[in-house]
């Protein structure tokens, strides 16, 4: 391999979403320069974190129709039981719902946790609470889709965070969806809710960071119960 080939497979992708912001952070970079040399270097550092933001690597996802992946990079706030937006016309019943929670660190690109026909696309306004609170899956803005999987209908719901303002779908409804497919994004800190029918049982844990498009984080038709897990 030659070292053209080892940079290029070092350097992450950048998603084109984020090009009018980078090109807005490296612009107010110059003239900030222009006005005081330090300040020069702090717009520097953020117009990186920016383009960090807005990375878009590659994923290894399983294909099984067993499997649930992650629909987001960031940490498993939520597991249990829940009663998805009212929107999404699941009814009044609780289903399992897992939430993954994104910090401004995290790569934000949201992908399908399992594949399926999109049936429906609801967004809905909000608030700009904490997303790792439990009340910014009913207050915050959000954006709802429902996919009908092998297994039944999966509930997806982006949810806008603190920082968040922008919330971004590339879905249509009417239309299909692969697993671990890219469908959206969310802008600077926010949450990912799915919702899974019965039959499924979680394989992750709270607390544990999850890999979008790769990590399982739900498994259909097992007889073994979610997993027991230890911090070390």
């Amino acid at each position: 391999m030659s070292l053209l080939d080892t940079i290029r497979n070092t350097l992450v992708p950048i998603h084109r979403e984020g090009y009018p912001f980078i090109a807005a952070f490296a612009g107010a970079t110059l003239l900030l320069g222009l006005l005081w040399g330090p300040l020069f270097w702090i717009g520097l550092i953020l117009t990186a974190w920016c383009v960090y933001f807005y990375r878009d690597p590659e994923r290894v996802t399983p294909v099984d129709d067993r499997l649930v992946i992650s629909p987001a990079d960031g940490v498993v706030s939520f597991i249990g039981p829940a009663t998805p937006p009212a929107e999404l016309g699941m009814g009044p019943g609780e289903m399992t719902r897992i939430s993954v929670f994104m910090n401004v660190f995290s790569c934000h690109i949201n992908r399908a946790p399992v594949r399926g026909r999109v049936s429906l696309i609801e967004h809905r306004p909000g608030r700009f609470l904490n997303a790792e609170l439990d009340k910014a899956s009913t207050e915050n803005e959000r954006n709802g889709l429902v996919i009908e999987s092998p297994h039944g209908p999966v509930p997806v719901v982006q949810i806008a965070g603190l920082v968040a303002r922008r919330i971004v779908c590339w879905a249509e409804a009417p239309g299909a969806l692969a697993v671990g497919e890219r469908f959206g994004l969310i802008r600077f800190g926010s949450r990912v809710d799915v919702y899974l029918p019965q039959g499924a049982t979680p394989r992750v844990a709270i607390g544990q960071t999850a890999v979008g498009g790769e990590t399982v984080i739900a498994e259909f038709g097992s007889e073994h119960k979610q997993p027991l897990v230890r911090v070390s």
